[in-house]
Protein backbone atom coordinates (compact mmCIF):
# COMPACT_ATOMS: atom_id res chain seq x y z
CA UNK A 1 0.00 0.00 0.00
CA UNK A 2 1.32 3.36 -0.67
CA UNK A 3 1.17 5.79 2.14
CA UNK A 4 -0.04 9.35 2.54
CA UNK A 5 3.00 10.83 1.56
CA UNK A 6 4.15 9.36 -1.27
CA UNK A 7 0.38 9.85 -2.79
CA UNK A 8 1.12 13.77 -1.72
CA UNK A 9 4.84 13.23 -3.69
CA UNK A 10 2.90 11.76 -6.65
CA UNK A 11 0.74 14.21 -6.98
CA UNK A 12 3.24 17.43 -6.67
CA UNK A 13 5.17 15.92 -8.83
CA UNK A 14 2.48 15.32 -11.74
CA UNK A 15 1.71 19.06 -11.13
CA UNK A 16 4.91 20.25 -11.12
CA UNK A 17 5.48 18.85 -14.85
CA UNK A 18 1.99 19.63 -15.87
CA UNK A 19 2.88 23.18 -15.14
CA UNK A 20 6.26 23.46 -16.76
CA UNK A 21 4.86 21.51 -20.05
CA UNK A 22 1.86 24.16 -20.15
CA UNK A 23 4.34 27.00 -19.47
CA UNK A 24 6.64 25.38 -22.73
CA UNK A 25 3.59 25.12 -24.67
CA UNK A 26 2.49 28.74 -24.13
CA UNK A 27 6.30 30.32 -24.67
CA UNK A 28 6.60 28.38 -27.48
CA UNK A 29 3.11 29.80 -28.75
CA UNK A 30 4.19 33.67 -27.55
CA UNK A 31 7.48 33.36 -29.53
CA UNK A 32 5.85 31.90 -32.65
CA UNK A 33 3.63 35.40 -32.35
CA UNK A 34 6.43 37.87 -31.65
CA UNK A 35 8.50 36.62 -34.57
CA UNK A 36 4.73 36.58 -37.00
CA UNK A 37 4.78 40.16 -35.96
CA UNK A 38 8.44 41.35 -36.12
CA UNK A 39 8.19 39.76 -39.91
CA UNK A 40 5.24 41.68 -40.70
CA UNK A 41 6.31 45.08 -39.54
CA UNK A 42 9.45 44.33 -41.02
CA UNK A 43 7.76 43.62 -44.17
CA UNK A 44 5.50 46.75 -43.83
CA UNK A 45 8.43 49.11 -43.41
CA UNK A 46 9.94 47.48 -46.15
CA UNK A 47 6.87 48.10 -48.55
CA UNK A 48 6.89 51.93 -47.04
CA UNK A 49 10.36 52.17 -47.91
CA UNK A 50 9.99 50.91 -51.78
CA UNK A 51 6.83 53.41 -51.90
CA UNK A 52 8.81 56.09 -50.98
CA UNK A 53 11.73 55.55 -53.37
CA UNK A 54 9.47 54.99 -56.14
CA UNK A 55 7.03 58.79 -55.55
CA UNK A 56 11.31 60.54 -54.82
CA UNK A 57 11.53 58.65 -58.43
CA UNK A 58 8.43 59.39 -60.45
CA UNK A 59 8.87 63.38 -58.64
CA UNK A 60 12.13 63.75 -59.83
CA UNK A 61 11.35 62.14 -63.48
CA UNK A 62 8.66 64.53 -63.48
CA UNK A 63 10.60 67.86 -63.34
CA UNK A 64 13.24 66.63 -66.29
CA UNK A 65 12.05 67.42 -69.75
CA UNK A 66 10.77 64.96 -71.86
CA UNK A 67 12.88 63.94 -74.80
CA UNK A 68 9.69 65.58 -77.24
CA UNK A 69 9.91 69.09 -75.83
CA UNK A 70 13.18 69.27 -76.56
CA UNK A 71 13.18 68.17 -79.98
CA UNK A 72 10.51 71.07 -80.75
Amino acid sequence: MISRNEIRKDVLQESAEAVATTTGVVAGIVATAVRDVTRAVGTLATDIFEIREAARRAEHASHEPDEDQEKM
